[in-house]
Formats: structure tokens, sequence, C-alpha cells
């Protein structure tokens, strides 16, 4: 699969995996700016990509970010739609307990293309019978 990347600003940094066989893209951020403890940011990346129907792009948190510092994707994995024309943005909390200084160029996320299925929707009067029915939160102990 081809994907196609606009650059919209002259700082955005094409994403790339960083390894042979990695699932994620490195999405970089192309301006500066400090996450506080409890907040949240809009990152901007400074690209638009062009997805084929049928494929999306899940924006995915960078373990070492959460790790070191608590920061991490807000809505993960946040959805880029095949029919999205706009500048990727990540919305980035920092749930350290210091102030996070993001600046132009850092890796703030990865980008996962992902084939979907389109469900057909059916209204039924009932569903099929299993062994687990409607147990649910915390029912497996």
């Amino acid at each position: 699969m081809e994907l196609k990347i606009l650059k919209l600003n002259q700082a955005a940094i094409i994403p790339q995996y960083a390894h042979p066989g990695d699932a994620g893209l490195d999405l970089h951020a192309i301006a500066e700016t400090e996450i506080l403890p409890g907040d949240t940011q809009l990152i901007k990346t400074g690209i638009a990509i062009a997805l084929p129907s049928g494929i999306e792009a899940q924006i995915r948190p960078r373990s070492g970010l959460a790790l070191k510092h608590g920061i991490t994707v807000l809505n993960s994995p946040g959805t880029i739609d095949a029919g999205y024309r706009g500048e990727i943005g990540v919305i980035l909390i920092n749930h350290g307990k210091q102030a996070f200084q993001v600046i132009p160029g850092m890796k703030i996320a990865q980008m996962v293309i992902c084939s979907v299925i389109e469900a057909k929707v059916a209204i039924v009067e009932t569903l099929d019978n299993t062994t687990r029915g409607d147990d649910g939160f915390g029912s497996t102990g």
C-alpha cells in the first residue's frame, strides 16, 4: 500500500518506521509547547495523509514517553478515517508530576496503518446464546 503524505509546514518531518518490521510510523511535533501536569494539548504534525477506502490510521502513544514522563495519547488510539484530508494532530496528556516540554522535531506518537471491516448493521429481536452470555465487568474474577 502506498501512503500519500502532504507536507503542510516546512518544519514537518515525514513519518518513517524506525526499524524494519515496526508496526508504527513515528509522528513528530512541529512547534514548541509545554504540557503542564494534568493538562492536554493538541500537538500539530504539519502533515496530512490520503488513505484509500477500507484503511484507517491509528494514532498510538510512544512507550518511552509514557514510562519516562507520563505522556500519552488521550484518545488512544486516535482514528484517522480514509476520507480525512486535514492536518494530523495528536492530543497529548501529561499524567506526570512535572511540566513536559514538547520541542520541534520530537517524536510524539506513532501511526499504525490498519484495514477496516465495514459492518452492515442489522436490527434483530434476539442474539444467539453463548457460554458467557451477558456477564460483563469483572465476570472472570
